[in-house]
């Protein structure tokens, strides 16, 4: 198993792709071990020393350094990815309860909006070791979370409100400004 590493656009975090599927649908954000429950393999990632965060996406895995040297950590994740699909381990065994809650919002307004960030935001954010997950819509304020690499990244707050924001206020004449969710 040949593991590829790349780089984001936030210094904290490393991508890693194993050239497998990590998950069939959707993404998966851990802030810690006791949030990665329902997966094994966020759970023994969480068992290094300097891991402070793990995103699982569609064919790849970001992780969030906690303050250790990269040239130490990344060995041990690497080693730790490898020997877990090595031993046909799975990677996750449940899924997290979604927490978008029913704000009341126009279900037609709602779904342009998810629409967008399905088709123009979160494939060009995965690209970069994160997601971007619909929370809410309320008085012209979309909330939305940012994980993986996105999360804390430096340049985070210019995607949202210069790229995410003028894309949705654009098409959707309705949203006035978009925040982030923590």
């Amino acid at each position: 198993m040949f593991i590829q590493t790349e780089q984001t656009p936030n210094p904290a975090t490393l991508k890693f792709i194993p050239g497998e599927v990590v998950l069939e649908n959707g993404t998966m954000f851990f802030e810690n071990k006791d949030a990665a429950g329902v997966s094994p393999l966020a759970q023994v990632l969480f068992d290094i020393d300097g891991v402070s965060a793990v995103f699982l996406g569609s064919d790849f895995i970001t992780v969030e350094n906690g303050g250790k040297d990269w040239g130490v950590l990344k060995p041990a994740i690497l080693g730790t990815i490898m020997e877990h699909y090595t031993a046909g381990l799975p990677v996750v065994t449940g899924e997290v309860a979604d927490d978008v809650a029913d704000d009341g919002a126009d279900p037609e307004i709602v779904a342009q909006i998810n629409e967008l960030l399905e088709t123009r935001v979160r494939p060009a954010v995965a690209r970069d070791g994160g997601d971007i997950t619909y929370h809410g819509f309320k008085d012209g304020i979309v909330y939305l979370r940012m994980k993986g690499a996105c999360a804390g990244c430096p340049s985070s707050t210019a995607t949202l409100k210069h790229g995410i924001q003028n894309l949705l206020k654009h098409y959707i004449p309705e949203v006035e400004s978009v925040e982030p969710v923590q």
